[in-house]
């Protein structure tokens, strides 16, 4: 490949070849906004340009905690009434489980168990009857 004549600095009489100046960053605008942007970023107060998805999972995630606090709020305002009400519920709802569970023992047994069962109750109704 060729070297240009130019390079030869023997030759007074070419023009050199100069960089050409950026519109710009040559405006006084964008030097502005360029030291202000350094100047930022020295203090640590530089642009936060995240993206949209990211900015609405960070909101979501601070609307969850608000809910999540909200909801925790009004449980520890629970009055002494609604307290015993959920005391109550529990209760019941265990006793409906206690109940589930037997009759589902019940038949789950073998037969003769059932038979035998039936055998005792008719036996006590037998005896309770005469005596009344």
């Amino acid at each position: 490949m060729a070297e240009p004549d130019y390079i030869d600095e023997e030759n007074p009489e070419l023009i050199r070849p100069q960089k050409l100046i950026n519109p710009v960053k040559s405006s006084r605008n964008h030097q502005d906004l360029h030291r202000e942007l350094l100047m930022n970023q020295k203090r640590g107060l530089a642009p936060q340009n995240k993206p949209e998805l990211q900015k609405v999972m960070e909101k979501r995630k601070r609307d969850q905690v608000i809910k999540q606090q909200k909801e925790e709020e009004a449980q520890k305002k629970k009055s002494d009434l609604e307290i015993e009400l959920m005391k109550r519920q529990q209760k019941l709802e265990q006793l409906e489980l206690e109940k589930q569970k037997v009759q589902e023992e019940q038949e789950n047994a073998p037969e003769f168990v059932k038979v035998k069962g039936n055998l005792r109750r008719t036996a006590q109704e037998s005896a309770e009857a005469p005596d009344s």
